[in-house]
């Protein structure tokens, strides 16, 4: 997309990869040492994180948080690849404004990680030395503050909700032009408002401990700094729908997926702000209110935004092209499964039914019941994805180099691109979304629209 043959540090990029395996066999071991797997949570909060009933120096708690370090280091040093890639390794003619917004996006999230993800993976690893060598940063029997680990966590893990959703963004940016045949609508303000929510993102943690002991002036404080982060995600959300009006829409798999994930975000957003709201946070704490904001988050955007991608770039990843009837039923049992699986738990939050229970009072039946419908329509949702990528992998039509006649570098090159990307580096001479305009993207090749 930037016109690259490879990352800045490819060596850094295998040791930062091969490090995620790492971590995650280390998650699966812990099932196997004695007293089980970390029970403490994903939050892992002190004092209960810090216990340790079977005695042995080697437990769940242990390998859970060695393995948060490992991938926190990990993910620090993708950050640093991405962002030097980035910055240094354009092709010719790419200032920061010809770039695609996707990768405007990825940018900005490294950003975030390269600014919050230390101060995770030193609580991660103070919250070891409380547990193993008896060190007191945490332990409040030993003048330690509980409530300080809190503060390094949510540092980190609330900016790592924007980590995630905005390349999804990205996506999105890329593919409403794509299929709506225009150009994207105000994308300077676009980019500008991917780096304005990494900037907002260390404002916002404390939102999460509101229930924490936490005063009311600080209380008031990250209220106000949460609700600003509607602004830049609204310009995105208002960018979208212009570039979308008036287009000539196709509604392929791609679109469906991208359109789906844009209604869930509007409604995720629009709970969001209720949830920033301290009044209305403390009713709903820990409710499944929160469940059901955090899944119109992280599956009715992220992994819709996600599908969209992979069916979008599966031509050009693999040479083949996916099976348009399969992807639609993909989307339609997802779109629909999601809804019916998570819209369910804002009701009950309000009601009261709070998370964490294995079982729930008979007066929340109903919505329940619903909910489990919905999860096994999602479940379900998966099997067409599964089928048709495998088959269309094997033996799929083979894929042309620009199957939807957009516009970017990575259009240019064959599908499935070669190893060193580019035989030679374009130079780029005009900015990323010309739908329409008849300007060529590169220099001496002619116009791709």
């Amino acid at each position: 997309m930037i016109g690259a043959r490879d990352m800045a540090f490819p060596r850094l990029n295998a040791v930062a990869f091969w490090m995620v395996p790492v971590a995650g066999a280390l998650l699966m071991a812990s099932f196997l040492v004695p007293g089980g797997p970390a029970q403490a949570g994903w939050w892992s909060y002190p004092p209960v994180s810090i216990q340790n009933p079977t005695g042995n120096l080697i437990n769940g708690e242990f390998i859970w948080l060695l393995a948060v370090a490992v991938s926190g280091v990990s993910s620090i040093m993708g950050g640093v690849n991405f962002v030097t890639t980035i910055v240094k390794m354009r092709a010719p003619g790419m200032g920061f404004f010809r770039m695609p917004l996707f990768v405007w996006a990825v940018f900005s999230a490294q950003i975030i990680q390269l600014f919050g993800l230390p101060a995770l993976t030193a609580g991660a690893i103070m919250l070891l030395f409380d547990l193993s060598v008896g060190t007191a940063f945490f332990n409040p029997e030993q003048g330690g503050n509980p409530v300080l680990f809190q503060h390094l966590f949510w540092f980190y893990s609330h900016p790592a909700v924007y980590v995630i959703i905005l390349p999804i963004f990205g996506i999105f940016s890329e593919i409403f032009p794509v299929y709506s045949r225009k150009p994207l609508f105000g994308y300077k303000v676009v980019a500008i408002s991917s780096l304005m929510i990494a900037a907002v993102s260390a404002f916002v943690w404390v939102h999460h401990m509101y229930a924490s002991g936490t005063p009311g002036w600080m209380r008031i404080i990250f209220m106000i700094s949460t609700m600003f982060v509607s602004i830049p995600t609204g310009i995105k959300v208002f960018a979208w729908v212009a570039t979308i009006w008036g287009g000539k829409i196709k509604l392929n798999t791609p679109m469906l997926f991208a359109l789906g994930g844009l209604i869930m975000f509007v409604f995720a957003g629009v709970v969001g702000i209720m949830l920033a709201s301290v009044p209305i946070d403390i009713h709903v704490n820990n409710t499944y209110f929160v469940v059901g904001h955090f899944h119109y988050v992280l599956y009715g955007t992220v992994t819709m935004g996600l599908f969209a991608g992979i069916y979008h770039w599966f031509p050009k990843m693999t040479g083949r092209m996916y099976y348009e009837g399969l992807g639609k039923l993909h989307f339609w049992l997802a779109f629909i499964g999601t809804n019916l699986n998570f819209f369910p738990m804002h009701p009950l939050g309000l009601q009261g039914m709070v998370r964490r229970i294995a079982s729930y009072d008979p007066e929340y039946t109903f919505w329940n019941v619903i909910a489990s419908i919905g999860g096994f329509i999602l479940g379900m949702s998966t099997l067409p994805f599964i089928l048709n990528m495998v088959s269309s992998w094997i033996n799929g039509d083979k894929a042309p180099d620009n199957p939807w006649r957009a516009i970017g570098l990575e259009w240019l090159v064959s599908s499935p691109p070669p190893v060193e990307n580019f035989e030679e580096i374009p130079v780029v001479v005009s900015g990323p979304y010309g739908y329409g305009t008849n300007e060529p993207l590169v220099a001496g090749s002619h116009h791709q629209e």
